[in-house]
């Protein structure tokens, strides 16, 4: 069956970094558009990150811009978030997320396949 599985989650002080993983087993992840999405607590879970499944496209929410980097890596069904220069307001859980298609990649209907998610915490 297909699982996504995120990890490098934790603690981190305002200013910090951290890089998330997210391995891929049980589908053919190098045709697969994979996203990242977050869920602070009491909100609705909201778009950060997408990219195609080549690696030649991505997409960004505005907020992380310039501070969140995307990757993925097709030879070991691995796909990264990059988070750099962390704010508070960065603080969720992160779930990554796979898809057949790139037609709007900010929207969680295009994905199928959820990962359980990882806890990022950026203190001030």
């Amino acid at each position: 069956q297909v699982q996504l599985v995120e990890s490098g989650g934790g603690l981190v002080q305002a200013g910090g970094s951290l890089r998330l993983s997210c391995a891929a087993s049980g589908l053919t992840f190098s045709t697969k558009t994979m996203g990242w999405f977050r869920q602070a607590p009491g909100k609705d879970r909201e778009f950060v990150a997408a990219i195609s499944w080549s690696g030649g496209s991505t997409y960004y929410k505005d907020s992380v811009k310039g501070r969140f980097t995307i990757s993925r890596d097709n030879a070991a069904n691995t796909v990264y978030l990059q988070m750099n220069s962390l704010k508070p307001e960065d603080t969720a859980v992160y779930y990554c997320a796979a898809g057949d298609r790139w037609i709007t990649p900010t929207r969680d209907y295009e994905y199928g396949y959820w990962g359980q998610g990882t806890q990022v915490t950026v203190s001030s």
